[in-house]
């Protein structure tokens, strides 16, 4: 299927026929994101919700702590803060 580029204000746009959108499950004001790969592709896909024990589940319980928070720990108080 072509697709033809179009202006819109300041912007390009790219129309997707109603089928497609259907076949995809998508609608209008979806929020999506746009990315490229290394073979200079489009990629387009739904916003991911994120989800904290999901994005605590990545995390490496291994790694050393950033050597800037021993900072943070040594820092005294500057404002109204309750320790």
């Amino acid at each position: 299927m072509e697709v033809v580029l179009r202006r819109y204000g300041n912007s390009t746009v790219a129309v997707l026929p109603p089928a497609v959108l259907k076949d995809l499950g998508l609608a209008a004001g979806q929020a999506m994101t746009l990315d490229t790969n290394d073979l200079g592709q489009i990629v387009l896909a739904r916003k991911r919700k994120y989800v904290l024990a999901d994005l605590i589940a990545q995390c490496d319980r291994k790694a050393p702590p950033p050597a800037d928070l021993a900072l943070w720990d040594a820092a005294k108080p500057a404002g109204q803060e309750v320790w």
